[in-house]
């Protein structure tokens, strides 16, 4: 049984490049043998399907977009168990550290942003300079799981980010968004999902930068609009990515918003779920694009039949939603 162990351990260990700098040298073959069991699990799963699935759709050119998920009190416990915290992993005797977090955790690392509401919360999220179609051949190296401290102003990594990788350059956005999100939600948004949509790029080219202005586009393209997003689209301007303006905006624009549009960079979606979140942002690209034909179709946006807000207040109505009285 131990010689098996070991050579799960070794075939594994040969499948990511190098090892982790946070692992200890004589825990590095002991580890490994967890990593395939942390990508089991459920939660890991949703996330690396919902990456794909975005890389699919044609969505993520190079290492475009990112995303994380803010884990929930049973997840964290089951990778803990995956890892050996708390009991006893393999290889290792009852009385070394290994037993602890810090066995397997890095160092603390400082964010630019401070969110105390996050304490001690974790995040699976995706690495910076991560290819979104090497997600699903490469979970531990494109994503990792980080724990942030009673301050919610640094992390440590638990897992992931094998090779020596780190969080997106996003991180601080994803923080101070999943920070507004669950004060906003009571806990239930839990998802982050940012992405390059083509046609949503192009639109930032023909319509104004003005959240009313894409909401009204975007619901009198089809009835399944204000079914899903009622409260409308957020809309944040121009920023350089992985900025602090960028972070500070999008935060903004997602207290009253499950969406928002980033100026000439991408889309920006949140949900309680992976399938959620990127229903979501289906939801919005689609829309995006019969815009787009239309236009073509009648040479501009000049079209013969529009969704009207009459028409918008009753789908409201019957699906007993309350849409945003700003953008009707």
């Amino acid at each position: 049984m131990a010689a098996e162990l070991i050579d799960a351990a070794r075939k594994q260990q040969e499948k990511v490049q190098g090892k982790s700098m946070r692992c200890k040298k004589s825990h590095g073959e002991a580890r490994m043998a967890y990593v395939s069991q942390v990508v089991d699990l459920e939660f890991v799963q949703d996330f690396v399907r919902m990456c794909d699935g975005g890389w699919q759709q044609g969505w993520h050119e190079r290492n475009g977009g990112n995303a994380s998920y803010r884990l929930a009190e049973e997840d964290i416990a089951a990778v803990k168990a995956c890892l050996g915290v708390g009991g006893h992993a393999i290889g290792f005797a009852a009385s070394d550290e290994s037993s602890g977090l810090e066995a397997v955790a890095g160092e603390w690392i400082a964010l630019e942003v401070c969110e105390p509401f996050l304490a001690h919360e974790w995040l699976l999220i995706t690495a910076t300079g991560s290819y979104m179609q090497n997600v699903v051949r490469l979970p531990e190296q494109c994503l990792g799981l980080i724990e942030l401290n009673e301050q919610g102003d640094a992390y440590r990594v638990v897992w992931g980010f094998e090779g020596g990788g780190r969080p997106t350059s996003e991180v601080s956005s994803h923080v101070m968004i999943h920070s507004v999100k669950s004060r906003a939600t009571e806990g239930a948004s839990r998802v982050l999902y940012h992405c390059h949509p083509t046609v949503v790029n192009a639109l930032c080219l023909a319509l104004p930068h003005d959240a009313r202005e894409w909401t009204r586009t975007l619901w009198k393209t089809m009835t399944e609009c204000m079914v899903v997003f009622p409260e409308g689209i957020g809309m944040v301007s121009c920023h350089v990515p992985g900025s602090l303006d960028l972070a500070r905006e999008t935060a903004v624009a997602m207290e009253g918003h499950n969406a928002a549009i980033w100026a000439h960079h991408g889309l920006c979606v949140t949900g309680g779920t992976c399938d959620e979140a990127f229903g979501l942002a289906h939801v919005v690209v689609k829309a995006a694009q019969i815009y787009e034909s239309a236009c073509a179709m009648c040479a501009g946006p000049s079209f013969r039949q529009q969704i009207s807000d009459e028409d918008l207040l009753r789908i409201a109505q019957t699906f007993g939603l309350t849409p945003n009285p700003k953008y009707l």
